[in-house]
Order: C-alpha cells, then sequence, then structure tokens
C-alpha cells in the first residue's frame, strides 16, 4: 500500500476512533512520513508546526474572535435587536425578521458564525418563544441567519483562505463576501417569513405614530454597534489600516463602546474575555499547526498532486466537476469547521481551479457559503448546537427546519455560482485586484 494512501487511511481512522481534528491531522502526517520518507525527516515536524502559524495574518484571527466576544458581551446584541424591532414593528413574521438582521449585523463585528448564534440566541430565543414561534423554528433561523458571518467581512475563514490560497488580496475577499452574505440572509428570510404567514406566528399592525420615538431612541442605542462594520470596512477601503490591524482597532473600540458606552464590562470582565480569546484562538491555531504536517508529507509524497489529477480527470466539463466539487465541500462542512476544511482541502482543490482557470476569489466565496451551510446542517452543526442548547432543545427537533434553510441558502448559492459578478463586482468597482 501506497505512503499517502497510509497517511489518508490513518487520518480516517483517527476521525472515525473520535481522534480530535488537529491531531488526526497532526498523527496521519506523521504516518505519511514514517511510511514513505526517510525516518530522519521527522526532525521536521517542529518547523512544520512553527511555519504554519508563524504568519504575520494570523494575528488578525485571535482579535477577531476577542471583538466577537466583547461585542456579545457588552449588550451590542439587545442594542441591535431592540431597534429593529421598534424599526420593523409586530407584523407576521416580524421577528424573524429581526433576528436575520441582527444575526447579519453581528457577523460584521465578530467574523465567526458560533459567537454570532450565541449571542443572538441569548436574546431573541425568549421573545420569540413568547410570540409563538416553535423553539427548533427560532433555533434553526438562527443557526442559518448567523452562518452568514462567514461571508460578511470581517470573515475568520476569508482570513484562512486568503493565507492558504497564494496571491489572493484579503481586501478583495472581503468586498466579494459582501453581497453574497446579504443575497444569502435574503434567500433565509423568505421561507421564514413564508412559515410565519402561514402559521400565524406573530401579528399586528406597523410602527405608527408615538412609536416613532422609540425608533428614534432605539437607533441611538444602536449606533455604536451599526458604526462598528462602518469603521472597519471604511478603514480598509480607505487604506488607513491592513486588515491586521483592523482587527486591533476592532477591538479597541469594543473595548470603548463596552467600558464608556454600554457600561456593561468592566476591567476585571475584560481580563476573562482575554482568557475566553486566547482558548478558543489556541484551539484554532493550534488545528493550523498540526495541520502544516499534514500538509507538508501530502506535498512531498505527491498525495495532493495525485489527488488533484485524479479529480481533473473525472471530467472535462468545469461546470459539471463544480457542482461535484460543492456537493463534496458540503458534506465536508457537516462533520468538519471551516478552518480544517481549508486546511485539508486547498491543498487539492487549488490545482483544480487554476485548471479550469476558477477565479480564486469566487471560488473561495462559493466554498465560503458551501461551508456556511453545514454550520447548521446535522449531524454535525457547529452553530445549531449552540442555539439548540440556548434553547434547551435536542438538536433532533431541529432536522426538517434545517433542511428548508439548507435549500434556501443553496439557492444563493447557485445565483452567485451562475452569476459571478454578485461576488466580484463590488471589489472590482473597489479597485482590488481579483485575480
Amino acid at each position: 500500500m501506497s505512503p499517502d494512501l497510509w497517511m489518508l487511511l490513518a487520518f480516517a481512522g483517527l476521525l472515525i476512533a473520535g481522534v480530535p481534528v488537529a491531531f488526526s491531522l497532526g498523527l496521519a502526517g506523521a504516518v505519511g512520513i514514517l511510511a514513505g520518507l526517510p525516518p530522519a525527516m521527522l526532525a521536521t515536524l517542529g518547523t512544520n508546526t512553527y511555519n504554519s502559524i508563524a504568519k504575520y495574518p494570523l494575528i488578525a484571527i485571535p482579535l477577531f474572535i476577542l471583538t466577537g466576544l466583547i461585542f456579545e458581551r457588552s449588550g451590542v446584541a439587545l442594542r441591535l435587536v431592540r431597534f429593529a424591532q421598534a424599526l420593523i414593528g409586530p407584523r407576521h413574521g416580524g421577528l424573524a425578521l429581526v433576528a436575520v438582521l441582527v444575526c447579519m449585523i453581528m457577523g460584521g463585528m465578530s467574523g465567526s458564525g458560533p459567537a454570532d448564534a450565541a449571542a443572538v440566541a441569548m436574546v431573541m430565543l425568549p421573545s420569540m418563544t413568547k410570540a409563538g414561534y416553535p423553539k427548533p423554528f427560532s433555533a434553526t433561523l438562527i443557526a442559518a441567519s448567523a452562518s452568514t458571518a462567514i461571508l460578511i467581512p470581517p470573515s475568520v475563514a476569508l482570513i484562512l483562505y486568503s493565507i492558504v490560497v497564494p496571491g489572493v488580496d484579503l481586501r478583495a475577499l472581503f468586498a466579494a463576501g459582501l453581497f453574497p452574505g446579504i443575497l444569502a440572509g435574503l434567500a433565509l428570510l423568505v421561507p421564514a417569513l413564508l412559515v410565519s404567514k402561514r402559521y400565524g406566528w406573530e401579528g399586528g399592525t406597523p410602527v405608527e405614530g408615538a412609536e416613532r420615538l422609540k425608533v428614534g431612541e432605539t437607533f441611538k442605542q444602536a449606533l455604536p454597534a451599526l458604526f462598528a462594520p462602518v469603521l472597519i470596512l471604511g478603514g480598509l477601503r480607505s487604506g488607513l489600516f491592513t486588515p491586521t490591524e483592523a482587527a486591533v482597532v476592532a477591538v479597541a473600540y469594543g473595548v470603548a463602546i463596552g467600558l464608556f458606552v454600554t457600561r456593561e464590562i468592566g476591567v476585571r470582565d475584560l481580563w476573562r474575555l482575554f482568557g475566553e480569546a486566547a482558548v478558543i484562538s489556541g484551539v484554532v491555531m493550534l488545528i493550523i499547526a498540526l495541520a502544516g504536517i499534514f500538509a507538508w508529507a501530502g506535498t512531498m509524497l505527491g498525495t495532493f498532486r495525485d489527488m488533484a489529477q485524479w479529480i481533473i480527470a473525472l471530467t472535462d466539463n468545469g461546470v459539471l466537476l463544480l457542482i461535484l466539487i460543492m456537493l463534496a465541500v458540503l458534506a465536508a462542512g457537516m462533520l468538519l469547521d471551516a478552518i480544517s476544511i481549508y486546511l485539508i482541502l486547498m491543498p487539492i482543490l487549488i490545482p483544480v481551479m487554476q485548471h479550469f482557470e476558477w477565479n480564486p476569489v469566487w471560488f473561495g466565496i462559493l466554498l465560503a457559503m458551501n461551508i456556511a451551510i453545514g454550520q447548521f446542517t446535522p449531524p454535525v452543526a457547529v452553530n445549531l448546537m449552540v442555539t439548540t442548547e440556548v434553547a434547551k432543545i435536542r438538536l433532533e427537533q431541529t432536522v426538517g427546519w434545517a433542511l428548508l434553510f439548507v435549500v434556501a441558502m443553496a439557492g444563493a448559492l447557485a445565483l452567485v455560482a451562475i452569476f459571478p459578478e454578485i461576488a466580484l463586482w463590488l471589489p472590482r468597482t473597489l479597485g482590488y485586484n481579483v485575480g
């Protein structure tokens, strides 16, 4: 049996045995080295582990994770919900609309789906339950809406994609993700509103008269939160700071809002938040570090090259192959997290992308949309696990609603695949290099 096959079987076997993804990648890489390379090559394990994370753009990941935690604890989600509720008013599906909008805005701060889902679920689920929405529906809608955080900048997944794929401008990726992210949110909103109207969940009249004052008051309270995405994207567009520096600015802004505006966090709370961000970031960086062993072994053994050639040989039809790849990524997204998917699949998919001359920015957005679907698709749906835990329901109760929203977001994915300019128009207009 060939060394690369040994490596792949070891990786699959370790995952099936329940070994965490990070250690599965590292151990499988070591197996590949032992099976096909001189034993002395094991001395490269430390070097490859270090080289995988010794990259300046990766600094942005723990900082954006910290930003999400700070905004979550600062009462930002609650203020956004109040503003959206006052703006939309009582009507069929009103709270569903609020949930989607708030998730999208929060995604523009944290860049993390699970953090987005946790913050919004804590605020929205009690209100939606009181208004008559079933908990499984509410939990699934919030989980699906929070998945747009992987598209709407700043996105941790897109930061990693820009590192894994050489020559891709992160600013172009951020700009390219904006309209597909909004499209995905709208795609989720359509079935949510239709279902709400059909079952008569929540009804009433639009906001009028005296309620207008409430809109103004809640807008003032929500303004600091609404300004956060403007600050990050505006600074990037103006060239005032780089994406990594934008993460530092976002943290500083979040701390200022929490300490002096909402006043819902104190200095002692910051220390605890730093610790939580360090733990989450440590998990992410461990995956990236140990994946470096797997990537190096796969490259030296020719595993990724052979698999890429096998995929290319399947068909000369680029459209058909793109569909097959999207289905494979969707299946992977149902089992693995976004970071693991990028690190495992991109060494294989980059040669395929280059062979068919697919635009790397557009292809990256398609992958992100596909992974976003996986974040709320059982059996391993990270966003859904968060919201069902908050709702105190079983994951199995959400399967039917999850399938409905999967179909909706798949429609948005198909539109971006058929019309690449949905993703590429904005970065081109802003003058970024889209490849």
